[in-house]
Parts: C-alpha cells; sequence; structure tokens
C-alpha cells in the first residue's frame, strides 16, 4: 500500500511542479535537479523528441568490450521483463537486448532504439541521460520521468568511465516497467559497468602493446628517421626526433600528427614548426595497427638546417605580397631566397594560402628573365601545353612556375622528370604542392628535384594578417571607392576558421563589394558564413539552415524564441543550431 501512496505522491509533485513551478518534498533531490536542467533545456513534458543522430558504431572499443558482458546478460534475463541498453558517451543507443517482446515494443514507441538519442538535451530527465549529466549511477522510475509518455518505465543507468582515460565512454543501462518494481535494477547495472571497464582495461593493454611494438619496429627499420607513435594515452617520440626538435617544435608535431590521426586520411603532411623548421610525416604502416582507431606510428623527415636556415637579407618587399605575421615572413623570405640564388624550389600549401603569390612576386622580383607559368589542368588537358614546357625548359635561362604539379596524372609527371633531368643549372624552376596527397609513388617522380621545400601557412594559423589583407583587396575590389570595414567586422572576421584560406576570404569581400559599394561595411552586413565559428565543413543543407538561422535572428533582432518561430522550429533546436554552427551574432 505505501508503494500506491509513494507513487500517488509522486504524481501529485510532478503536476504541481509543471503548474505551479514549485518542488514537493516527494520529490528528490537528483530528480528536481534534472527536471531544472530539462525545463532550461526547453525539453517539451507532453511530447517525447528523441531523435535519431546516427547509425550505431558496432566496431568501436566500447561495443567490443561490452558485447560478451550483453550477450551473457542477454541469456541470463531471457525470462525477465527487463532490458539491457548500451548507449555512447553522448546518449545515442548502441546496443540493446530484451527477452520480452512486449517490453521492446514500448520501447520502441517511445524511441529507445539504437540510433536514437537519450541524452538529457532530448529526452529530459530519464535514466540514460541523467547519468550522462551526473556522472553518477541513476534510478528514475515512472513519473520522476520529465517526459510524461516515458512514466511507464524505470531505468537504471550508471556511467561507464575509461580505467585509463578516466572519461565516461556510454552508459549502461537497466530498463523495465514501472509496476514490476526496481529493487535490483542499479545492482545489475553497476555489476555489468565494472565487468564492461574490466574488458576496456584488458583491451587497451593490448592496443598500448600493439603500438609499443609497431613503434620499435619502425625505430629499428629507420634509425636515421625520426619516429613518433601516438596512442589514446600515448605520445612516443625518438632519440633522433627529441634531439632535432626543442619542445615548442615537438608539439606541434604531435599536433598535427593527432590532427592526421583522427580523420584527414591523408598519407603525407608537411608543416613549418614554430622554429621555421620544415617536416613531413608520413605514416609507417603496420598491419597489426590498421584497424584500430586513433592509434598510428609515423616516420618524421626533417630538413637540413643548413639547406632551410637562410640568412635573409635585406630585401625590397615582394610586390602584392601582404602580410606581418613572423610565418608569413618567414616563408615569404624562404621563397625569395631560392628564386635570388636560382634554386629549385616546392612551395607547399592548402588551396588558396597564397603560395601561386609568393612563387610569382618572388620571380618577378629576382628572376631578370620572363617567367612561364604552367598549371597542372592546363598541362593534362590542354593540347600542345606539355609541347610548350618542354620548349622552354630547352631554353637556357628559363624561368617556370608550375602550379599544382602533384596533381598530375603520373604518366605527366614522368614526362616532366624527364625534360628538367640534367637543367638544373640551366635556369629556375618553381612549383606549388598541396599539404596533403595519397599518391606517394607520384610524389617521387618530380619533387626529388627540388632541393628546398617551403611551406606557407594558412590563413587560420596567421589570422592576424587579416587586419592588413582586408583593406588590401578591398582597394582592389572595389577600384577605389570610398568603401572600409568597421573595427567590429574586422574582428568578426578573425573570429572564422577561413576554410579556403585568401582565396575564400577574397571571395567573402568582392559579395561585400557587390552589395555595397562604399561607406563603412558594419558586422551586420557581413554574409552568414562569416558569423558561424564551426570548426568543421558545413553540408550544403547545413549552410542553408545556418543562413536561415542567421538572418531569423537578425530580422527578430536576435531574439531567439522570435526567430525559432518564425523557422517554425523549437527554442530547444534553435539554441542546439546556433551552439553547432557556432553563429555569433
Amino acid at each position: 500500500m505505501s508503494k500506491e501512496i509513494s507513487v500517488r505522491d509522486l504524481r501529485r509533485a510532478r503536476e504541481k511542479y509543471f503548474t505551479e513551478q514549485q518542488f514537493d518534498d516527494a520529490v528528490r533531490d537528483p530528480i528536481s535537479f534534472s527536471w531544472e536542467r530539462s525545463r532550461s533545456l526547453n525539453v517539451q513534458p507532453d511530447i517525447l523528441h528523441a531523435p535519431y543522430v546516427r547509425d550505431p558504431d558496432l566496431e568501436s572499443p566500447l561495443v567490443v568490450a561490452a558485447t560478451p558482458v550483453l550477450r551473457q546478460l542477454a541469456d541470463g534475463l531471457v525470462d525477465e521483463p527487463v532490458s539491457v541498453i548500451l548507449t555512447s558517451a553522448d546518449g545515442v543507443v548502441l546496443n540493446r537486448t530484451a527477452g520480452s517482446s512486449q517490453l521492446l515494443r514500448m520501447l520502441d514507441n517511445v524511441n529507445l532504439a539504437p540510433g536514437f538519442s537519450y541524452s538529457e538535451q532530448f529526452a529530459g530527465t530519464n535514466g540514460i541521460g541523467t547519468a550522462l549529466e551526473t556522472r553518477q549511477p541513476t534510478l528514475v522510475s515512472g513519473a520522476e520521468h520529465y517526459v510524461e509518455s516515458l512514466g511507464s518505465l524505470v531505468c537504471a543507468g550508471v556511467p561507464i568511465v575509461h580505467p585509463i582515460s578516466g572519461s565516461v565512454v556510454g552508459v549502461l543501462d537497466v530498463t523495465g516497467c514501472v509496476e514490476d518494481g526496481a529493487p535490483l535494477l542499479v545492482t545489475l547495472a553497476r555489476s555489468a559497468t565494472a565487468q564492461i571497464e574490466g574488458r576496456l582495461l584488458a583491451q587497451s593493454s593490448e592496443e598500448q602493446t600493439s603500438l609499443l611494438n609497431a613503434y620499435l619496429r619502425a625505430c629499428r627499420r629507420s634509425q636515421q628517421v625520426g619516429v613518433l607513435a601516438l596512442g589514446d594515452d600515448i605520445v612516443l617520440l625518438n632519440r633522433k626526433l627529441r634531439r632535432a626538435l626543442d619542445p615548442q617544435d615537438q608539439a606541434a608535431v604531435v599536433e598535427h600528427a593527432v590532427d592526421l590521426t583522427s580523420g584527414s586520411g591523408s598519407s603525407r603532411h608537411i608543416l613549418t614548426l614554430p622554429s621555421g623548421q620544415t617536416v613531413r610525416l608520413s605514416p609507417a604502416v603496420d598491419a597489426t595497427l590498421s584497424a584500430r582507431r586513433g592509434m598510428a606510428v609515423y616516420y618524421a623527415y626533417l630538413t637540413d638546417p643548413t639547406a632551410t636556415t637562410v640568412a635573409i637579407e635585406s630585401a625590397k618587399a615582394l610586390p602584392g605580397i601582404v602580410g606581418d605575421s613572423s610565418s608569413w615572413r618567414h616563408s615569404s623570405q624562404q621563397i625569395a631566397h631560392c628564386a635570388r640564388q636560382q634554386e629549385w624550389v616546392a612551395v607547399s600549401g592548402e588551396y588558396g594560402s597564397g603560395r601561386f603569390s609568393i612563387l610569382k612576386a618572388s620571380a618577378i622580383q629576382h628572376i631578370s628573365t620572363t617567367t612561364k607559368f604552367f598549371t597542372a589542368t592546363e598541362l593534362a588537358t590542354a593540347e600542345g601545353t606539355m609541347h610548350s614546357l618542354e620548349s622552354e625548359l630547352e631554353q637556357d635561362g628559363f624561368s617556370v612556375i608550375i602550379r599544382d604539379v602533384d596533381t598530375l596524372p603520373d604518366i605527366h609527371q614522368r614526362a616532366i622528370a624527364s625534360m628538367i633531368q640534367g637543367r638544373e643549372h640551366a635556369g629556375w624552376i618553381g612549383v606549388t604542392i598541396g599539404t596533403e596527397t595519397n599518391n606517394t609513388d607520384s610524389n617521387a617522380l618530380v619533387q626529388p628535384f627540388f632541393g628546398h621545400t617551403v611551406h606557407v601557412p594558412a590563413l587560420r594559423h596567421r589570422i592576424e594578417d587579416v587586419h592588413k589583407l582586408v583593406p588590401y583587396i578591398l582597394r582592389q575590389l572595389s577600384r577605389g571607392q570610398d568603401l572600409t570595414m568597421s573595427p567590429a567586422s574586422i574582428r568578426q572576421l578573425t573570429k572564422y576558421s577561413w576554410p579556403g584560406n585568401v582565396a575564400q576570404l577574397r571571395e567573402i569581400l568582392q559579395e561585400i563589394v557587390h552589395n555595397q559599394r562604399s561607406g563603412i561595411v558594419e558586422v551586420d552586413k557581413l554574409p552568414p558564413i562569416c558569423r558561424s565559428l564551426s570548426r568543421r565543413t558545413l553540408t550544403p543543407i547545413e549552410a542553408l539552415k545556418r543562413d536561415a538561422i542567421v538572418h531569423s535572428l537578425e530580422s527578430n533582432g536576435g531574439n531567439k524564441q522570435a526567430a525559432a518561430d518564425a523557422l517554425g522550429m523549437s527554442r530547444a533546436t534553435i539554441y542546439r543550431k546556433i551552439r553547432e554552427f557556432g553563429i555569433d551574432l
């Protein structure tokens, strides 16, 4: 009878909270705190909005470690009216098992199924989302759920903590019907979680051993080359790399290696370190690591300091080259030095970063003969262009720049290699190459002829140069019209990551000039993309959504509720999208 009174009191307390915004003594503190969080997230108590987020990753370390434990639980609970649910660290259901078909139908009706998210942001107070928020074992029974449609369930969630990193990697949740009670659900969830964490520890030990062995094999194979190994909690540098790089350079190499390992998919990466020294990272292929996530071994090829660290003479500024950052000036000076000394140079960098501009300006400033320019596209597709290049290279005192030579098909690279073989002292060549490419065999055809490789930093790595670039480009685009950017607009532009580099900045300024011919450009006149600080590339549909949200916020004076209403979305959704897209108004 006491149970019935308790349930009745809880329902009365719930009604009081949602009608009067007041708490009753029948509501436990962890639940009341979660209700407040759910209210602040604008979760609707009468409608469940648990979205499908993504397909579960069934090969993740968590799923691999948990699968035997879940299988054992399923065998033991075949006749019990409970379900065992595994989720990721963001509340997405990865796996679910239950012996009761009726319970499975109930869970399907509330989207408590693989791929759907049960974080508090979407589902309010529940055993999964609240356990993730508090990092504590959490029992949520019946009317304690924030969303009314979950009131027939009782959920016991226990966070799964990685035994090495200490981070929460998921939740093990045991769910049943509220009328069946929950005396052992938390105990069961705790026991299963402990088993999963034990398997994660053993699994990590195996992976770390494999990484160490792969690192040692790479060191034995290439004793004169720098070797770097990365794992979840491991960074290994061999003696060659430790002696050649100071701590600041070491940190830069590790940071770039982490970026490569986390998803760029490239096999090469050329970068300029804070000291000015250039390094090329190339993965050491090892079958034992091929299927292991977040673990890699790299060879680090360092340029000879005597070859790349040049004495920079006092010289005139290169024509058309704008920027005061030290990395930009250093790259410009190195390229100019190569042109002045008639030394062949390969200039690496991202598309639109200014590789060709510096190379062209250096040739104009320091090469006495007229420089001929060729692009990879022309050489690969335009009839007769390869013959024109060959004719040019046959002349004594030639000066040639080839753009994106690394993107040429092998047959064209072999032809160019045969043209320049033995012509090292007959003239000067500069080429531009990308920072990443998967075709390492192709790279070996032409690039070995270039004794110097100079890396041009991306705009996001020299963001202070935006202050000089913007007025310079505006003067070119506006043809002398009186058009300037306000200080606030310049500051806003420096917050953007500029994945398209200077070329993208020019496109944005061209759009601004098209819409405003004179006066001062304020922040509200910047295109929506400049007010989105997302650190990832948006899909075309996401970009359209971002632009719509920005325009709606502007039209409604920054009022998020009004902007959401105008777009037909909930306040919680627009807040989430503002955070996701990094909208800054």
